[in-house]
């Protein structure tokens, strides 16, 4: 059997999710389709809209054939680091392509700029720290950079097109045995906050419909599947709220302002004395947004501002991140019986062990950050609602489908 994987966060599975599941089974003529999915909290630096089993029910009733958990470690990071954790284990379930969507569309303009990449990768590194030492964000530093190296026909300011490029370029540095494929995001841009299209738009304009009001859910009816939706009313109805930064503020706001300075050194993405200016901010800011404004520079952008926030809030230190050097388990959150008919074929030859059962990673450092991210999440609930679903994080079997 053959698979494909894709990488997804799917916060929520909508129709342009279902476009390029398609497009990959037609593309790749896999026989089955594994989807790596973050889990509680997302590349970004933000709260996944609902759980990772919610969005699982959502990737199978789609067709998507196995769905895995990208760890904490590897998903609330930047695309380098996020790519190589969703690539290595997609690679250790044997899937023979990876195909994602991009702005781009072309898969050899991003095999022609990984490959220049790594022969130039030094120099790169050198100017793009020489930049950022003039005062240039780092988009804005790497942007001069690719222009500088000849690189600038595929456009890293494109969200997808980065992460297109990361994923290729851990696939070369690895020298890993999978194809790359790419399909054209169609009809919306990732960041659009509105809605230009009759069925398709970006998963932030849904969020930004759905903010503060789950009863706003007949509004995006026309952009996400039938399975989509109902799942979305069954997580509202059984748990009273949707995940989004703002109901976690007073949680982080305790945390930064009753942490020292130096307490605040030890997470992970606190550097250049930004500890100084969320210290001072929090004490003024009454929204999580309010802080972001009032820390934001060239340097410190929003996103990188969203992960260190997150960072603090699940108490993720410097030193469990360098520790955690590359994924040491698969995850397993669901499956259709095409999905199990897989695992059964390569269960012999996985890279990596197959976990369905997490108490077999208590002494795992990448799954304790796991367990203390899951606290983090679950921390908006009264008790004993809290308590259960914390429980279902530990106890819950994989989804079958």
């Amino acid at each position: 059997m053959k698979a494909a994987g894709i990488i997804v966060e799917y916060n929520p599975f909508h129709n342009g999710h279902w476009y390029h599941l398609q497009e990959t089974k037609k593309q790749t003529g896999a026989d089955c389709v594994i989807a790596v999915m973050s889990g509680n909290f997302l590349q970004r630096g933000e709260p996944a809209l609902v759980s990772k089993w919610a969005r699982t029910k959502m990737a199978l009733a789609a067709g998507v054939d196995i769905v895995i958990e990208l760890p904490y470690a590897f998903a609330v990071q930047a695309a380098e680091r996020f790519a190589n954790g969703a690539v290595m284990l997609l690679y250790a379930l044997h899937c023979a392509e990876i195909c994602f969507g991009s702005e781009n569309g072309d898969i050899t303009a991003f095999l022609d700029a990984a490959k220049t990449f790594l022969k130039q990768k030094e120099e790169h590194d050198r100017y793009v720290q020489e930049a950022l030492q003039k005062g240039l964000s780092y988009p804005q530093a790497n942007a001069e950079a690719w222009k500088r190296f000849g690189l600038a026909s595929l456009d890293l300011a494109k969200p997808n097109n980065m992460l297109g490029f990361a994923y290729v370029k851990s696939i070369l540095q690895n020298q890993l045995p999978i194809v790359p494929r790419t399909i054209r995001r169609i009809a919306s841009n990732y960041h659009d906050e509105t809605f230009s299209h009759p069925s398709i738009a970006s998963a932030t304009s849904l969020r930004k419909t759905l903010q503060g009001s789950a009863g706003r859910l007949e509004m995006i009816a026309p952009y996400i599947p039938a399975a989509t939706k109902q799942v979305l009313r069954q997580y509202t109805e059984t748990y009273g709220t949707l995940h989004e930064w703002e109901v976690y503020f007073p949680f982080l706001k305790y945390r930064i302002m009753t942490a020292e300075e130096a307490e605040l050194r030890e997470i992970a993405g606190v550097e250049e004395g930004i500890e100084y200016r969320l210290k001072q901010a929090i004490a003024t800011a009454s929204t999580f947004s309010a802080l972001i404004d009032k820390v934001k520079t060239k340097r410190y952008t929003w996103t990188r501002l969203q992960r260190t926030c997150t960072h603090i809030l699940t108490n993720f230190t410097k030193e469990q991140q360098n520790q955690a050097e590359a994924p040491t388990y698969i995850r397993l959150l669901g499956m259709t019986e095409n999905g199990r008919r897989y695992l059964q074929h390569v269960k012999k030859h996985l890279l990596l062990p197959l976990v369905t059962k997490v108490a077999k990673l208590k002494n795992d450092p990448i799954y304790r950050q796991e367990k203390k991210a899951a606290s983090a999440y679950a921390a908006i609930f009264p008790e004993p609602l809290r308590t259960q679903v914390l429980k279902e994080e530990y106890a819950t079997a994989p989804i079958q489908l």
